[in-house]
């Protein structure tokens, strides 16, 4: 049995959107870190 073209449809676009999700980060710079746990503090006291 031959299978629907919307299966494949649906398979290409989960490819897809996996492929541009993981390309996504590719190029991104910048520092990563974590807060100081001092500066929660002042966050929170500015709504």
């Amino acid at each position: 049995m031959r299978p629907c073209w919307a299966s494949g449809l649906l398979y290409l676009v989960i490819a897809a959107l996996g492929a541009g999700a993981l390309l996504s980060g590719c190029g991104q710079d910048g520092r990563l870190y974590l807060p100081d746990r001092q500066d929660e503090g002042k966050q929170q006291e500015h709504p």
